[in-house]
C-alpha cells in the first residue's frame, strides 16, 4: 500500500502509513454506552433535586405567609373585646388569602398567680399543602381591661 502524503504548514511532508492513520483515539462503542448510561442516572437526580428544592421553597414561602397572617389576625383580636367574652373565634383570610383559615382559642391561663384574670389566646392558622393542611400556632398572653378604658 502506498502512504499518504500529508503537510503541516511550512513544514516539509512526509507520507503517513495508513496504519497511523487508522491508529488515531475515537471513542468506542462500550465508552459511549457508559456515558449514555451515566447521563441517565444523573439528570433524573438533579431534576429530582431541583423538584424537591422548589417544593422547599414553596413550603416555606407559605409558612411565611400563615405566620405574617397569624400576627396581624392575633393583634387585632386582641386589640378588640370579642375575645373576653367568647372562648373560640374562628375566620378566614378572604379575600385577599382565602386558602387560609384561622381558629383563636381563649381559656385561662394556668400560671396567673398575679390575679389580673389573664388569658392565653391561641390563634391556629392553617392552610392547604398538597393533599394534607399544614398549620401554624402562635400564642400571647392577655388580660380583660377595664370597662372605663374601654369605652374611651
Amino acid at each position: 500500500m502506498r502512504g499518504v502524503v500529508a503537510s503541516c504548514g511550512s513544514r516539509v511532508a512526509r507520507r503517513v502509513s495508513p496504519e497511523r492513520m487508522n491508529s488515531q483515539r475515537a471513542f468506542t462503542l462500550i465508552e459511549i454506552l457508559v456515558t449514555l448510561l451515566l447521563i441517565g442516572i444523573v439528570i433524573p437526580a438533579i431534576m429530582h433535586a431541583i423538584t424537591a428544592a422548589m417544593s422547599a421553597g414553596g413550603a416555606a414561602a407559605s409558612r411565611n405567609n400563615a405566620a405574617e397572617l397569624a400576627k396581624s389576625q392575633l393583634a387585632m383580636i386582641v386589640s378588640g373585646t370579642q375575645w373576653q367574652t367568647t372562648g373560640t373565634l374562628t375566620g378566614d383570610f378572604s379575600p385577599a388569602w382565602p386558602n387560609y383559615q384561622w381558629q383563636a382559642t381563649v381559656q385561662p391561663w394556668n400560671q396567673d398567680t398575679s390575679g389580673m384574670g389573664i388569658d392565653e389566646i391561641d390563634l391556629t392558622v392553617t392552610w392547604p399543602n398538597g393533599a394534607h393542611r399544614d398549620s401554624l400556632v402562635v400564642s400571647t398572653l392577655a388580660y380583660p381591661r377595664a370597662q372605663e378604658t374601654q369605652q374611651q
